[in-house]
């Protein structure tokens, strides 16, 4: 192999680039809903029950089509299927615009945006982890620096559009933005090494085989303890997670803030996630992806319990950056920990079928919150069962056995010694 071919000249950074710009448009597209919020209610006079199912069923859609959208990269090619989810999420925010009542934006911004989200996110992730091995955590950790991107710009650019121009343009300007920066990704996209002669890392040399040649069917991972430690992990945290992203923008309202504070707050989220991803996605290459997840979920719990006191703005902006830091090592550790254990051919089907864990979290954690705030006038309630969620998945983490080193043969043929 030929110089050239390694870094920082290694062709997988560019991939690394291109994932980043497709998560920046799906997940900017997705938590720019927080800046949507109140206009939405406002317009539509709907409960926060009604507006946060907006975001719900998005959210439950782009995880919970991860096992489908997994299945279809891997057998027609990541790049035609995340091609389709960056136009689907740009057709859903221009029909959102046109929007009369709270069910067309149902239809059009939750089932854009959510089908949208859920072709290009697991496929997209699922390309990095074929470039890389050796660093794996920390590409994996600058691409979905993305989302951390994209929820810190999409939201204040939605907001000051919605303040200058009404939230119908503001979507058909999301809309176009989405388009700019997506299709130009997804062109640079090459699914893997091999496609352009190369080898993970950029070594010379290929990687020793650890496992099942192939990696391990879906069948035989689904048999696993990792898969279902990993799956309840998820799921428990992700009952949590998706609360802020919701409704810190109506929260900070009840605190006597603006419109544009709750939508900045989001944005800290995302400068806090960019840091967690960066920082966290490489270091855990060296202490351990999956004592460092453990850690991601303890300071989500310890975030969302200062949440429960936090009502001045530094105690908000605080909340923010520390929540979004903790966040993004999350978002950053689980696709490349589960590569640890389940890296193949089939691994974006796998990855897809972790995530439908935060397809339920989505969809339950924000509407939740959103009914119990409409009965009691209060988020207590959903915040402290997600500062508990979070003790369970430290738990699962605990229980879970690390994966054989790179370069040994698995303790036993059967994936299920893990």
């Amino acid at each position: 192999m030929p110089e050239s071919s390694r870094a920082p000249r290694f062709y997988g950074w560019v991939v690394v680039g291109a994932v980043f710009g497709v998560l920046f448009v799906a997940f900017g597209a997705a938590y720019s809903f927080a800046a949507f919020f109140n206009a939405l209610r406002d317009d539509f006079g709907a409960t926060r029950g009604d507006i946060s199912l907006v975001f719900a069923l998005a959210g439950f859609l782009y995880f919970g089509l991860g096992s489908v959208t997994g299945l279809l990269a891997d057998r027609l090619g990541p790049r035609q299927v995340i091609a389709a989810g960056v136009l689907c999420i740009a057709a859903g925010m221009a029909a959102a615009a046109l929007a009369r009542e709270v069910w067309q934006v149902y239809l059009t911004y939750s089932l854009g945006v959510g089908v949208g989200v859920g072709l290009a996110y697991v496929p997209a992730v699922g390309v990095v982890q074929r470039w890389f091995i050796r660093r794996r955590g920390m590409a994996s950790g600058f691409a979905v620096a993305g989302i951390g991107a994209g929820t810190l710009v999409m939201p204040l650019v939605a907001a000051i559009a919605i303040e200058s121009l009404g939230w119908r343009p503001a979507f058909v300007l999301l809309a176009a933005v989405a388009l700019a920066i997506g299709i130009p990704s997804v062109l640079a996209i090459v699914p893997t090494p091999a496609d352009r002669g190369l080898f993970p890392d950029g070594d010379r040399v290929p990687p020793p085989v650890v496992g099942p040649a192939g990696g391990p069917t879906v069948a035989q991972v689904l048999r696993t303890r990792a898969f279902w430690l990993m799956f309840g992990a998820g799921l428990s945290t992700s009952l949590g997670i998706f609360i802020p992203f919701a409704h810190l923008t109506p929260y900070a309202r009840d605190h006597g803030y603006s419109d544009a504070f709750g939508a900045l707050l989001v944005g800290f989220i995302g400068i806090g996630s960019i840091a967690g991803r960066l920082v966290l996605g490489g270091s855990a290459d060296r202490l351990g992806r999956r004592r460092s997840l453990a850690g991601t979920f303890t300071a989500m719990g310890v975030c969302l319990a200062w949440w429960l006191v936090a009502t001045q703005a530094w105690a908000l902006v605080i909340f923010a950056l520390a929540f979004g830091a903790s966040y993004g090592g999350f978002v950053a550790l689980m696709p490349a920990l589960a590569a640890d254990y389940f890296a193949g051919r089939r691994f974006s089907t796998v990855l897809g079928l972790i995530y439908t864990s935060a397809a339920v979290g989505a969809l339950v954690g924000p509407t939740l919150a959103g009914a119990l705030y409409d009965a009691r006038e209060s988020y207590a309630l959903p915040i402290t069962l997600g500062i508990v969620l979070n003790g369970v998945a430290v738990a699962c983490m605990a229980l879970l056995r690390d994966p054989a080193p790179a370069g040994r043969p698995a303790p036993s043929a059967a994936p299920a010694a893990h």
